[in-house]
């Protein structure tokens, strides 16, 4: 299964990234990607020819998009969770999909592809499941060692 965000970049599209100066220079983020906004903040510069886009975005959004920074991204972006990645919705990724026309994610684009097979043809699965030689019950110990 590939990440949903891989293909996305709804967010970073959509959304200004502001943190303080300091977490930028601690991330080692290059200065040429933030813009400050006030004596404390700095932002991801926008993109020229996109003011809604995030410079440190690279792909077509909705198709195959990622941060060219991924490792060192600042807080915020660590911050937004895709719908349905931990089991519940995310109203910021939904509203970034919708704004760009994608559909909002669901619990099933968070199941592989080899569990959704599973799903649709139980009966072949266990047939092309590999034999299970001994099943044995799991032992709980105490703390002394006693089951």
């Amino acid at each position: 299964m590939t990440h949903p965000c891989l293909r996305c970049g709804a967010c970073c599209a959509t959304y200004l990234v502001a943190m303080y100066w300091s977490e930028a220079e601690a991330l080692g983020i290059d200065p040429d990607l933030t813009e400050k906004l006030d004596p404390m903040r700095v932002s991801m510069r926008m993109d020229p020819a996109d003011r809604g886009r995030c410079i440190a975005l690279a792909g077509t959004v909705g198709t195959a998009a990622h941060c060219r920074i991924y490792p060192q991204r600042p807080g915020p972006c660590r911050e937004v969770e895709a719908s349905w990645e931990h089991g519940r919705a995310s109203d910021q990724c939904d509203r970034a999909r919708i704004r760009h026309g994608l559909p909002v994610l669901t619990p099933a684009d968070w199941v592989p592809a080899s569990a959704l097979a599973v799903l649709a043809h139980p009966a072949a699965a266990l047939t092309d499941a590999p034999a299970i030689a001994q099943w044995s019950e799991p032992v709980i110990q105490g703390p002394e060692g006693h089951g």
